[in-house]
């Protein structure tokens, strides 16, 4: 098993370097705009906001395939943006509209995408762990040689589902990535309060899951870090724990007070913002120019002002059609 890394992230080039930039400033900019409508009451219900966790999300997709699943908690949305998902079927999603990628019954938890294999957005905390497992275990019964890749808090490693699903992964040998997003709080519990054990990667041990953990601040870091776990899951059919170590720089969702931290703490994080991180490594080594960073700027805007006006025109279900789907034929 493997302690965090370290080491100096690996080389990239321009073209990628724009490319991994565009989709973390897409996801910042997308859930800031959330936030904007959430607060003109245009989206309702619940709302998680991803900001902070982008090198995640982007670091992650980068070595997964189209053939691959994903599965993910209630703070989805840049995980669906980053998988590829149409941001404005997103928008519409949370606005409630029959163009939303769940027809507007899922909201902003519940973000689904058959052709992206994107399933879900589940509400309860660890309750997708172990369809992670059985949709592993039904690909290697039909032959499939893909990845389930299941996001989860480092909340859902208090559940049962957890030690229930690692153990099945192993004893049956199917090839799920088990991507734990730590953000130090369970809602409001910081981690140290929850775990007796804090180096949660050490929970591989186990169970026989090969297990490392990565700086989940740096899209870099994580590219190389998935890249060597699926690797080892393609390879050995096996399953493999990874603990991305990151910070969410808003509340737990839009109702929360915050009161279980102290606004110093979050400055702090915030000095190791992703999208800065990413940034600077790109100017630093003139790889890119601000003149560039102005244009994604620019074309996000657009990106996410295309998504709100699709939402705003989208279509509410009709009353008379809210039994309809309820009951599968």
């Amino acid at each position: 098993m493997e302690n965090e890394e370290t080491n100096p992230s690996p080389t990239i080039d321009a073209k990628l370097g724009l490319a991994l930039l565009y989709q973390m400033i897409l996801i910042r900019r997308f859930e800031e705009k959330s936030a904007e409508l959430y607060t003109k009451e245009k989206i309702r219900g619940f709302l998680h906001l991803y900001v902070g966790e982008e090198a995640v999300a982007v670091g992650v997709m980068q070595s997964l395939t189209e053939d691959d699943n994903i599965l993910s908690t209630y703070r989805e949305h840049g995980h669906a943006l980053a998988r590829g998902v149409d941001p404005g079927s997103i928008m519409a999603e949370m606005y409630g509209k029959r163009e939303g990628c769940s027809m507007g019954r899922g909201g902003s938890m519940h973000l689904f995408d058959v052709a992206k294999k994107f399933y879900g957005g589940n509400a309860i905390v660890g309750g997708h762990l172990p369809l992670a497992v059985g949709m592993a275990l039904a690909s290697k019964k039909q032959g499939q040689n893909n990845i389930t890749c299941c996001f989860f808090g480092e909340g859902a490693i208090a559940e049962g589902e957890f030690h229930e699903s690692m153990n099945l992964a192993a004893l049956w040998k199917v090839s799920v990535l088990f991507l734990c997003e730590n953000n130090l709080y369970g809602m409001g519990t910081a981690l140290r309060f929850s775990h007796s054990i804090q180096e949660l990667e050490k929970k591989g041990d186990a169970y026989g899951v090969e297990s490392a953990a990565v700086n989940g601040m740096d899209v870099l870091e994580m590219k190389k870090a998935v890249e060597k776990a699926t690797a080892y899951i393609r390879s050995s059919g096996k399953p493999y724990f990874l603990v991305c170590n990151t910070y969410r720089f808003r509340a737990h969702s839009m109702f929360d007070a915050q009161l279980y931290r102290n606004k110093k703490e979050v400055e702090v994080w915030k000095e190791r913002d992703p999208i800065s991180t990413l940034r600077n490594q790109l100017l630093e080594k003139n790889l890119i120019s601000n003149d560039d960073i102005d244009l994604i700027e620019e074309k996000v805007k657009t990106e996410v002002q295309k998504a709100v006006d699709f939402a705003e025109a989208g279509t509410f279900e009709p009353i008379g059609e809210l039994t309809k789907y309820v009951y599968s034929s």
